[in-house]
């Protein structure tokens, strides 16, 4: 399968955050996690479905229902494109301390 969407896509909606959260405790059907939403059955499902579409969810057949199980390896895509900035960030502020460490050592 090819994903078609983008990961960040998946995260940047708040209702899509709540759904993967929901789905990393257990998997679950469509109907249930519809209930924990003020929307119709069919937004969430387009919701599942972009989800779906990102890798982040797997969607299976079981009788009448469709159970949703996450499938959260790809978060390490995000993970790692997060991960970059915090280094970043990480040498700016021991640059910074270094810095005011020294000037506290001249006021002395």
């Amino acid at each position: 399968m090819t994903q078609s969407r983008d990961i960040f896509q998946a995260i940047a909606d708040p209702t899509r955050r709540q759904i993967i959260g929901m789905l990393a405790r257990k998997s679950l059907n469509v109907n249930t996690i519809a209930k924990e939403f003020d929307m119709t059955r069919q937004a969430v499902s387009l919701h599942v479905q972009f989800l779906n579409d990102c890798g982040l969810v797997i969607i299976r057949q079981q009788g009448r229902e469709r159970y949703c199980e996450a499938k959260l390896e790809r978060l390490n895509e995000v993970a790692d494109w997060v991960d970059q900035y915090r280094k970043f960030w990480d040498n700016k502020l021991d640059s910074l301390e270094s810095y005011l460490a020294k000037i506290q050592k001249k006021k002395k």
